[in-house]
């Protein structure tokens, strides 16, 4: 049986039914408008940490830095370490550069200090912690001291010397006396030994330092018979600092270290790094740096 319409007219099955669904979609039909001002009017949920998560977060990063830090603080003294060997190296080979080119006697003299000490303090404050390094050559081109003295020591005449450069200053670093190399090998234990003679010349004739892995004082040896000050020229300025720990370039580029110069087969200098007046004596990242007499050839050993 068909439906009446609005006027009245006979509806068809068919068109009642599209009429009951279009009806049916309008009613669940969402209506946006009223979506939007609902979204509007509703108030925001808390977001972010709460306060337990944020005290875990803090934990979690204080044990990491505890871990961390170690590895940091290895990290660094191996490379000043590494700095220092290769600054002093620099500083070898440009004294012998120099001797050669100007055919003259160059002296490099080796002075630690307080490492607490104000780096541009003008005078010297013996202790540990940062090596000062100084270039001095003869003016005249000979040897300027006279090897035959009985006196020890018997400082060289500044104003036959002139300085070459500018002051070296390493900080963080020790001179040590380290165990001889057994000269088996390549590494920093069996690297090349001192020269030693039976004759009474020791291995501190090859070496200078102030105190050894074991904490016993350096011999007298490792100090020079002569001594050179800074600054240097004529008139004779005041000494600032004077170095008698030293190493001697000839024109013809052979090295010599301390006492009176004699020509060493191998000569060393030991680096161990420091903590503001201290030596750190536990640390394991330690340098030798060796450089023959003759050829003047240098290598760094690392541990």
């Amino acid at each position: 049986m068909a439906a009446l319409n609005t006027f009245g007219a006979r509806l068809s099955t068919a068109q009642i039914a599209a009429e009951m669904a279009a009806s049916t979609s309008a009613k669940t039909a969402p209506d946006y408008r009223q979506l939007r001002t609902n979204n509007a009017a509703r108030p925001c949920e808390p977001c972010g940490f709460t306060f337990v998560e944020l005290l875990v977060v803090t934990a979690l990063i204080g044990i990491l830095m505890v871990l961390v830090t170690p590895a940091f603080t290895g990290l660094k003294s191996a490379g000043d370490v590494t700095n220092a060997a290769d600054r002093i190296r620099d500083t070898l080979e440009q004294a012998r550069n120099y001797a050669m080119a100007n055919n003259t006697y160059v002296w490099v003299g080796f002075y630690e200090e307080a490492g607490s000490r104000p780096s541009a303090t003008p005078t010297a404050s013996p202790g540990t912690g940062r090596i000062v390094m100084s270039i001095v050559a003869s003016k005249d081109g000979t040897t300027v001291y006279n090897p035959n003295s009985s006196s020890n020591p018997d400082p060289i005449d500044p104003t036959r010397l002139t300085q070459v450069g500018k002051l070296v200053k390493v900080e963080n670093i020790h001179l040590p006396l380290f165990t001889v190399g057994s000269g088996t090998g390549d590494t920093f234990d069996t690297r090349p030994t001192l020269q030693f003679d039976p004759g009474g010349v020791g291995y501190n004739d090859s070496r200078f330092g102030e105190i050894n892995l074991s904490g016993n004082q350096s011999a007298p040896t490792t100090n020079s018979q002569f001594p050179f000050p800074y600054p240097v020229g004529s008139p004779a300025p005041a000494a600032q600092y004077t170095f008698r720990k030293t190493l001697r370039f000839s024109p013809r580029g052979e090295c010599s270290i301390n006492s009176t110069y004699k020509m060493r087969r191998v000569a060393e200098i030991g680096l161990q790094p420091a903590r503001g007046n201290f030596a750190d004596v536990n640390n394991r990242n330690v340098v030798a740096i060796q450089f023959s007499g003759i050829g003047g050839n240098f290598k760094i050993y690392r541990r």
